[in-house]
């Protein structure tokens, strides 16, 4: 009885030691099961390949008339505005009557210059029949002469005068701007009508100085409507001009493309974005630009080994252009890199392929969303 009694106290003693010897093994088991499941991200990966890379430049600008093709008319004396024919927008021809100022003053001058230019000549008639007949001097009929020629130019500058009073398009095109209102005085050193040639039109884009030492007329630019490259494609056009001075006002570089066939005509003060192709590498190391990741004044990515381990490596990141960078140094071709997922991500983290990319929130700020998403 005494045995049988030390042989279950065997048995429960080894029974006891096991039981803590499984659960020791389950609990060192759970914390490196656990470890592991934490250190597995779930990414999507890119195989860096050589191809060729197109570095843009992005610009804002507006539709504005191309030189020689716009005219600003003025009054020709000070006055008052008469009449007004014609609306900001509104297509005009050439020789249409806009602004007519008040004539009665024109038609004074006018008429005064004529009568003095008839007395004038009369005078002169007069003295060149007497110089004839000797009565006074030749040089009396010269003066008398002189005084014609001058009566004459002051009556056809009075002539032009009010002709001009009536303000009429030089070209076909559309009013762009207009300051003349009915019954308000007038300055000849004060624009009043602007008409410009709707179908010679530039874009006029803005950059830095250091951009603008970059560019080469000749250049192809990428245009779209709005302020993004987003907006409706408008078609390429060519990069004619690089200013040679700064704006004042907005710190910039104007620089002017001629698009002379677009998608559809444009409209003069529409905003424009403008992508300017810089240079083009035919064999870059590219990678998604949701590969890179800032940190600090520096760039890094995140290279995947053999193993499924993804290493931090400093690149050096050269132009970025419709979702892709272009990488100087630190990349070879052939190697594995994080595109989505790359940020937040730690060094030496185990990842495995994500097969399904939660979509992109919709808005203005899809590009940038794309850079924050994480795993």
């Amino acid at each position: 009885m005494r045995r049988i009694t030390q042989w279950r106290a065997t048995i429960g003693g080894a029974a006891v030691v096991l039981g803590i010897a499984s659960a020791s093994c389950r609990k060192d088991g759970g914390e490196e099961g656990d470890a592991a499941v934490q250190a597995v991200v779930s990414v999507q990966t890119a195989v860096v390949t050589p191809q060729a890379f197109t570095e843009t430049m992005s610009a804002i600008g507006d539709v504005v008339p191309r030189a020689g093709h716009v005219a600003t008319l003025s009054a020709p004396s000070a006055g008052r505005v008469g009449q007004v024919f014609v609306t900001t927008g509104q297509a005009v021809r050439a020789g249409q009557p806009l602004v007519e100022l008040d004539q009665a003053p024109y038609h004074i001058a006018t008429q005064a210059a004529d009568a003095a230019l008839a007395a004038a000549e009369r005078a002169a008639a007069r003295q060149q029949r007497l110089a004839d007949e000797g009565i006074v001097p030749r040089k009396d009929a010269e003066q008398a002469a002189a005084d014609v020629a001058k009566a004459r130019a002051d009556a056809a500058g009075a002539h032009r005068s009010e002709e001009l009073s009536v303000l009429k398009s030089p070209i076909a095109g559309v009013i762009t701007r207009m300051s003349a209102t009915l019954g308000a005085s007038v300055d000849p050193a004060e624009p009043l009508i602007e008409v410009a040639d709707p179908r010679a039109v530039d874009v006029l884009l803005s950059v830095t100085p250091t951009e603008a030492g970059r560019l080469r007329p000749g250049m192809k630019v990428s245009l779209s409507a709005g302020q993004s490259a987003t907006g409706e494609p408008l078609g390429v056009g060519t990069l004619t001009d690089i200013a040679g001075t700064v704006d004042t006002a907005t710190r910039g570089v104007a620089v002017r493309v001629q698009a002379p066939a677009t998608r559809r005509p444009l409209r003069i003060g529409e905003t424009v974005f403008g992508q300017i192709a810089v240079a083009t590498i035919p064999r870059a190391i590219v990678v998604p630009a949701d590969a890179v990741v800032p940190e600090g004044e520096q760039f890094k990515v995140f290279v995947v080994d053999s193993a499924g381990v993804a290493h931090a490596r400093e690149v050096t990141v050269g132009g970025k252009s419709n979702g892709q960078a272009e990488i100087l140094s630190g990349l070879r071709a052939g190697e594995r890199v994080v595109t989505y997922g790359a940020y937040g991500m730690q060094d030496s983290a185990k990842v495995a392929p994500l097969t399904r990319v939660p979509a992109k929130p919709a808005g203005p700020d899809t590009a940038g969303a794309s850079k924050r998403g994480t795993p």
